[in-house]
C-alpha cells in the first residue's frame, strides 16, 4: 500500500476492476463464443479498466489476470505464457534496453544538446524535430517500435532531461510534450508509407486477395503525402493544447546548452561504440530487401535490435548488471506479453469472429462510400481490445476487405483508410504498439491522461484522413 493511495481508495479502484470483470463473466455468452474465450474478454476487460484506475501498476495487473485465467482453468498456464514468445515483446525489451545505453553512454545528452542549442528556440521547434526525424527515417526502417523506440524515443528521453524535466520532477515541464509529440508522430509516418510498419505488408496482401487491388509502395505513399504531411504540420500544435509545456521560454535553456556541449569535450570511446551501433542498427533494419536479394534471407527486426545490444555488452560500452536495473524493459515484457496472450485467446476462441460477425450486420443496406467510412470508423476503434498493430491487421483487415467488396464499397476509398488506420488507430491506448509502450515507460504522461490524449488525437486523425484524405483520393481519380 503507498501513502499516495488511501485504503477505500484502493479498494474501490479494486472494486470497480472486479465489478466490470464479473459482470462479463456472469452475462449471458454468445453462442460464437466460447467459455474460455467469454472468460478471457472478462479478464481482459477488467484489465483494461485498471489500466486507468490503476489500483497496481500494469505489470503485475496483467499478472494478476493471466493467473485468475489460469487457476480457474479458463486457460491453460501454457495458454497464458504465449505473449511471452512473440518476438514483437523482445523487440520492445531491446528498444528499451538500447534506449537506456544512449543514456548511460551519454550519447542522447549530446544529440540532445545539439538539438537544443540549434532548435531550441521554442518547444515548438523541438516537436517540428522530432517530426522531421520521424518522416527522414520512416521509409527506410521499416519497423515502427525499432523506429520509434530503439532510435527517436532515447533522443526525446535526452532533449526532456536536458531541459531539466524528469518523470519524478516537472513532468509536464517538457517531458509530456514531447514523448507525445513523438510516440504520435510515429504512427503518421508509419501510415504514410507501406515500409513505415513491419505488418503494414499484410494490409497489401488482404487488399490483393480480397478486393482485387494491387496497392504498391507509390499508391501507400501518394495517399498518404497530403494527409500525412499536414498530420505532422499540426501534431506539434494539437499536444502544444493537449499536453501544454509549462516551459515557455526556451532561450536560457538554449544557451545553456550551447555552454555544455562547449564544455563536454572529445566524444567517449562509448559515445562512438553507441553511435556505430545506431549506424548499424539503422543499415540492417532499413536494407531488408537486399539482405534478401544478396543472402536469401534478411534479419528480422527483432533480431537486429538484439544484435545491437550484443554489441553494446561485448564492446563494455554498457553494462548488464546496469541494464537490469532497467525497470521499463522488465515491466514491458510482463505486461505486454500477457496482454498479446490475452489477445491471441480472443481470437482463437471465437471472441473476434463474433465482433466481425455482428460488424457486417450493421453495414448492410448501406451505400458504398459509407460503408467504406463506417468500416474504417468500426476498424479505427475496435484497437481497443487488440495490443499489437500487427494482431490487429491479422484479425481484421481481411475480413473487412471482405465486407466492403460485398457491399460494392469503393474500393480505392476502402484500401487507403485501412492502410492509414491499421497504423494511426495506435494512438487510441498506452498499449498499442511498439513505440507507444516505450514513450509511455518514460514515465511522463500518467495512463488515463494518455488515454484522454489518445481520443482525442483519434478525433484528429479522423478529420484529416476522413475528410482531406478523401478530397486528395478525388483529385487522383481513385473514387
Amino acid at each position: 500500500m503507498t501513502a499516495e493511495m488511501p485504503t477505500r481508495d484502493y479498494a474501490t479502484r479494486w472494486g470497480v476492476c472486479v465489478f466490470v470483470g464479473a459482470a462479463i463473466w456472469f452475462a449471458p455468452r454468445p453462442e460464437a463464443i466460447d467459455l474460455a474465450g467469454w472468460r478471457t474478454l472478462a479478464v481482459f476487460a477488467a484489465t483494461i479498466v485498471g489500466f486507468l484506475l490503476r489500483p497496481l501498476p500494469m505489470g503485475p495487473l496483467t499478472l494478476v489476470g493471466l493467473v485468475v485465467l489460469a487457476a480457474t482453468e479458463s486457460l491453460s498456464l501454457a495458454e497464458t505464457m504465449k505473449g511471452f514468445a512473440k518476438p514483437v515483446v523482445w523487440l520492445v525489451v531491446a528498444a528499451f534496453l538500447i534506449a537506456g545505453a544512449v543514456k548511460r553512454t551519454g550519447l542522447g545528452e549530446r544529440i540532445a544538446l545539439t538539438l537544443v542549442a540549434r532548435l531550441g528556440g521554442s518547444m515548438r521547434g523541438l516537436g517540428y524535430a522530432i517530426c522531421g526525424s520521424e518522416l527522414l527515417l520512416g521509409p527506410v526502417v521499416p519497423s515502427n517500435t525499432a523506429r520509434g523506440g530503439g532510435i527517436m524515443s532515447p533522443i526525446v528521453a535526452s532533449l526532456a532531461r536536458a531541459l531539466d524535466s524528469t518523470p519524478e520532477r516537472a513532468p509536464r515541464r517538457a517531458g509530456a510534450y514531447l514523448a507525445l509529440v513523438g510516440a504520435h508522430a510515429n504512427l503518421i509516418t508509419a501510415a504514410m508509407f507501406l515500409t513505415g510498419m513491419a505488418a503494414n505488408p499484410l494490409v497489401v496482401e488482404a487488399a490483393d486477395q480480397h478486393l482485387g487491388v494491387t496497392y504498391t509502395w507509390l499508391d501507400w505513399a501518394l495517399a498518404g503525402a497530403v494527409p500525412g504531411l499536414v498530420g505532422l504540420a499540426l501534431l506539434p500544435l494539437l499536444i502544444g493544447r493537449l499536453a501544454r509545456p509549462e516551459m515557455v521560454d526556451t532561450a536560457p535553456a538554449q544557451a545553456a546548452a550551447r555552454e555544455a556541449l562547449a564544455t563536454r569535450g572529445a566524444w567517449s570511446g562509448a559515445e562512438k561504440v553507441m553511435a556505430g551501433t545506431f549506424v548499424l542498427l539503422i543499415v540492417l533494419w532499413s536494407t531488408g530487401p537486399v539482405q534478401q536479394d544478396l543472402f536469401q534471407f534478411r534479419l528480422s527486426s527483432t533480431l537486429v535490435a538484439l544484435i545491437g545490444v550484443c554489441v553494446l555488452f561485448v564492446t563494455r560500452a554498457d553494462k548488464w548488471k546496469d541494464a537490469v536495473r532497467d525497470p521499463g524493459a522488465w515491466d514491458a515484457l510482463v505486461w505486454l506479453g500477457g496482454l498479446l496472450a490475452m489477445a491471441m485467446a480472443l481470437r482463437e476462441h471465437g471472441v473476434i469472429d463474433w465482433f466481425r460477425g455482428a460488424m457486417e450486420t450493421r453495414v448492410a443496406g448501406m451505400d458504398g462510400l459509407t460503408v467504406a467510412i463506417v468500416l474504417a470508423l468500426i476498424y479505427f476503434y475496435s484497437m481497443y481490445g487488440f495490443s499489437m498493430l500487427t494482431g490487429h491487421i491479422t484479425a481484421f483487415a481481411a475480413a473487412f476487405f471482405t465486407v466492403a467488396a460485398a457491399a460494392d464499397a469503393p474500393a480505392m476509398v476502402v484500401v487507403p483508410l485501412i492502410a492509414a488506420f491499421s497504423n494511426l488507430c495506435g494512438c487510441t491506448t498506452n498499449y498499442s504498439t511498439g513505440p507507444i509502450v516505450i514513450y509511455f515507460g518514460l514515465g511522463y504522461v500518467p495512463a488515463g491522461h494518455w488515454f484522454r490524449v489518445g481520443f482525442l488525437v483519434s478525433l484528429f486523425h479522423l478529420a484529416v484522413w476522413i475528410g482531406l484524405g478523401l478530397l486528395w483520393w478525388k483529385v487522383l481519380g481513385w473514387w
